[in-house]
C-alpha cells in the first residue's frame, strides 16, 4: 500500500509545485523531515527534475545569531541565494525542533541579519507573484509533524500527525481532487470580491475598513500553502482605518502575543496594545514597513477549527479573518515593503460581519453570497 508520506510527496510535487521534467527543485527544512524528503526526492527525480536539499540542524538559528560576526550576519547563504534567483521551484517544509529556539536573541543582531536578507526577500516576492510568468519561482509551504509542533498544539504526536494529514486531505481517495474542489468553491468568492472597492470587517471587538479598489483577491487553493483554504488581497496602503482586535494568539519568532488590539489611521498603525507580549509589538513596529498592512484575508477551511499556534493552519480556520502587517504579496497589487509579514487572526463566528461596498456578504463566520 502507498504510505501516507508517499501520498504527501505526490500531492506536493504534482499539485502544489506542478513540477516538470528538467526543472530544478530546492527543498528547505530540518533533519527531522528526512522521511518526507526521501519520498519527495524519489518522486521528483523519477519525474525528471533535479533536487537540492538544505537541511537545518537543531539550534542552528540560535547558534548562528548568538555567535556570528558582522561579516557572517551580512553574508548570504550561497545555495539559498542561487535557488531564490535561479531555480524553478521551492518547497519549505516546517519541521521545528524547538519553537522557542530564538526567543532570547539580541534584537540588534536580528535586525542586521534581516537587513542583509532584504534584497533576496524582495526577489523572492517578485518571482513568486505569478507562477505563470516567465522565470517565475513556483513555491509551496507545508508542515511535517514534529514533537515541538504537537506540544504547541497541545496534542500528542499521533494526534497532531492525524490533524496535519487530515487538513491536507491525505486520507481522501484523491487528495488533489479534493483541492480542486476547494479551488472551484472559492473562485466564486474571489470573483465577487474582485468587483468590490470597499470592505468593512465588523464584530463586537472590531470595526475596521479599507479600500481594495484596483486590487486582486487570490483564491488560495492549496498550491502555495498546503493546507490552505482562504481568500486574500492587499488593501490600498493608506486606506485602512479603525480598530481591530485579534482573538487568537499570535506567535512572532517563537514569542506568544495574545489579545492584540491595533488602532489604525490613514493606513498606519498608530497605537497598539496586547494582554500578553506588548514588548514584542514594540519591537515589530520599529521595523520599516511594519506599521502598514500587507494582507487582508478570510479563512474558509472549516475542517480546521482549533488554534495550534501555527499560522499555516490557524489563518485558514473557517469563520475567521486575518490581517498581516508588513510585506505585501505582489500578486494582489499591494506595494508595502517590509522584512516581515505577520498574520494576526480574529474569530468572526459570534458577532462577525463583512460588508462589501455597504452590502452584508458574511455573517457569523459564513458567506451569504
Amino acid at each position: 500500500m502507498e504510505s501516507i508520506l508517499q501520498r504527501y510527496a505526490k500531492l506536493l510535487v504534482h499539485y502544489c509545485l506542478e513540477l516538470k521534467s528538467e526543472e530544478r527543485l530546492y527543498i528547505s527544512t530540518t533533519t527531522l523531515a528526512e522521511p518526507l524528503v526521501r519520498e519527495l526526492y524519489r518522486e521528483a527525480l523519477s519525474l525528471g527534475a533535479s533536487v537540492e536539499v538544505d537541511f537545518k540542524f537543531s539550534d542552528q538559528s540560535k547558534i548562528f545569531l548568538d555567535n556570528a560576526s558582522d561579516f557572517a550576519l551580512r553574508s548570504i547563504p550561497v545555495l539559498h541565494d542561487e535557488a531564490i534567483r535561479q531555480f524553478d521551484a521551492y518547497l519549505h517544509i516546517r519541521a521545528p525542533f524547538n519553537l522557542n529556539e530564538t526567543n532570547n536573541i539580541n534584537p540588534a543582531r536580528r535586525k542586521i541579519r534581516s537587513a542583509a536578507m532584504s534584497e533576496l526577500n524582495n526577489i523572492y516576492f517578485e518571482r513568486t507573484a505569478d507562477r505563470s510568468a516567465p522565470k517565475a519561482l513556483k513555491r509551496s509551504l507545508c508542515q511535517y509533524p514534529t514533537q515541538a509542533s504537537a506540544q504547541a498544539a497541545k496534542m500528542s504526536l499521533e494526534e497532531y500527525q492525524n490533524f496535519v494529514f487530515n487538513a491536507c486531505h491525505l486520507y481522501a481517495d484523491d487528495p488533489a481532487g479534493e483541492w480542486l474542489q476547494v479551488r472551484q468553491k472559492q473562485q466564486h468568492i474571489k470573483e465577487y470580491l474582485d468587483k468590490a472597492d470597499h470592505i468593512r470587517y465588523k464584530a463586537d471587538h472590531t470595526d475596521i475598513e479599507f479600500s481594495v479598489e484596483g486590487r486582486t483577491w487570490i483564491n488560495s487553493d492549496g498550491q502555495t500553502n498546503m493546507p490552505s483554504g482562504e481568500v486574500f488581497s492587499g488593501p490600498v496602503e493608506n486606506s485602512v482605518s479603525g480598530k481591530v482586535h485579534f482573538t487568537f494568539p499570535s506567535v512572532y519568532l517563537g514569542k506568544d502575543v495574545q489579545g492584540i488590539t491595533l488602532w489604525v489611521e490613514d493606513g498606519e498603525v498608530t497605537k497598539w496594545d496586547a494582554h500578553q507580549g506588548k514588548e514584542v509589538l514594540d519591537e515589530v513596529f520599529d521595523i520599516p514597513g511594519a506599521r502598514f498592512f500587507g494582507e487582508v484575508a478570510i479563512g474558509t477551511n472549516y475542517q480546521i477549527q482549533q488554534s495550534t499556534r501555527n499560522i499555516l493552519f490557524d489563518e485558514k480556520i473557517g469563520g475567521t479573518i486575518h490581517m498581516a502587517v508588513g510585506q505585501s504579496y505582489k500578486q494582489t497589487g499591494g506595494t508595502n515593503q517590509s522584512s516581515i509579514h505577520w498574520d494576526m487572526i480574529t474569530d468572526m463566528t459570534q458577532s462577525g460581519q463583512i460588508f462589501a461596498d455597504g452590502n452584508l456578504i458574511y455573517e457569523k463566520g459564513k458567506f451569504l453570497i
